[in-house]
């Protein structure tokens, strides 16, 4: 029998069929399940009893932006899972849910009971997901995984960053971030297919695969040229000119690919002259003197403001932007009108988020419900997966839960 939740407000119509177990901690699990939340899904996170690990959650302050963040949509539990009895709850809870995710050490769900040979003998059903930092076997598979280590080993740090500054970390988490978003497609995959099996199965990334394949075509290159992608800072590493330029009071980003956008480009600053010299004219010559070309464009780009070269290069067909501060991009009135950002009253007051950057037109998302507190529903949701009032009072006592 299915899990009906009625405790907290549908975030959507979605995927409201599906229960999901989550163990995951950090940022790469808990970002795979708040995709899932924020389409309906009735997730349940599971954590530690507050008498074994006081103070606040791995991944920062539970009050904190980062916690407040991830965790919207779900409902909370606790639950200790070094305890046989709390082993044996989690295995009653499994049998009805359809969806667990975890992002322990490969070796910890196996040596806790909970891993996907186990649970799927009690539910031949249940899609078993799991992040880790390496992969779930190899030579890696027991090192601690963060997103800077996949960021540096996954080649991403080797070709961010100005040449000849060192490597350099992208400004957000993004192996943590992309991992849980390909684990979350991953789930979403296997619930399609045991529609027709009836079988669940076994879902699993890491942080160095998903970094690997965000690589994209500079992975490409080397798989397939033979080529090394150095750093190059602001450029694009292939097509000329794209970059950012001097403005007269700051920069834009300016990306001219190809021959007409060159020409376009020429015509739109003044640049006329430049459109026939000969070390410009081909997309060759233009990438084999980009710093003579990227200088030369300043000459003219810092005549103007950025707002006038935003608009006017933009009416040429020519694309081009500011570079925005994060207070500067909720401001912009195109952010505006998207309405990605959504609200939500908390205890503590209102919550301001980052909604769903995808928009379904029967079944939308939204922010329903803020992270839960520590345990905040682990009465109700025990009761749901059919526990006595009795049965819960004891498991309280003996500090299961």
């Amino acid at each position: 029998m299915p899990v009906v939740c009625m405790a907290v407000p549908q975030a959507s119509a979605a995927l409201a069929r599906f229960t999901v177990l989550d163990l995951s901690r950090v940022r790469a699990g808990p970002t795979c399940v708040r995709q899932l939340a924020d389409w309906g899904a009735n997730v349940i996170k599971v954590e530690v009893p507050e008498h074994l690990e006081p103070g606040d959650p791995a991944g920062g302050p539970r009050q904190g932006p980062d916690f407040q963040n991830l965790h919207r949509n779900k409902r909370g539990i606790t639950l200790d899972l070094k305890s046989p009895d709390g082993v044996a709850l989690f295995r009653r809870l499994a049998v009805k849910a359809d969806v667990v995710v975890e992002n322990f050490r490969p070796h910890v769900k196996t040596r806790l009971g909970v891993d996907y040979p186990t649970l799927s003998k009690i539910n031949p059903r249940l899609v078993y997901a799991s992040i880790s930092g390496f992969g779930q076997d190899g030579p890696y598979r027991d090192r601690p995984g963060v997103d800077q280590i996949a960021q540096g080993l996954g080649g991403l740090m080797s070709i961010t960053g100005e040449p000849g500054r060192g490597p350099m970390r992208v400004g957000v988490p993004i192996a943590d971030l992309t991992a849980g978003l390909f684990c979350a497609l991953g789930i979403l995959v296997a619930l399609l297919e045991r529609e027709q099996s009836g079988k669940g199965q076994e879902v699993a990334t890491s942080l160095l695969e998903s970094q690997i394949f965000m690589l994209d075509f500079q992975a490409s290159r080397w798989l397939n040229a033979g080529e090394v992608p150095p750093q190059a800072g602001n450029n694009h590493p292939t097509s000329i000119p794209t970059g950012v330029f001097k403005t007269r009071d700051g920069h834009i980003n300016v990306a001219a690919v190809g021959g007409t956008l060159w020409e376009r480009l020429c015509r739109a600053i003044g640049a006329e002259a430049l459109i026939d010299r000969p070390e410009y004219a081909t997309a060759a010559a233009r990438l084999k003197n980009r710093d003579a070309l990227n200088a030369e464009l300043e000459t003219y780009l810092t005549g103007r403001t950025s707002a006038e070269w935003v608009d006017r290069l933009n009416e040429a067909g020519v694309p081009c932007g500011p570079i925005h501060s994060i207070d500067k991009v909720f401001a912009d009135p195109q952010v505006k009108h998207l309405g990605i950002v959504r609200e939500i009253a908390t205890a503590g007051g209102t919550l301001r988020v980052v909604g769903q950057p995808v928009t379904l037109s029967r079944t939308p998302s939204r922010v329903a419900a803020p992270p839960p507190g520590r345990g905040e529903h682990t009465g109700e949701v025990l009761r749901e997966f059919g526990f006595s009032d009795a049965e819960i009072e004891k498991l309280r006592r003996d500090r299961v839960i």
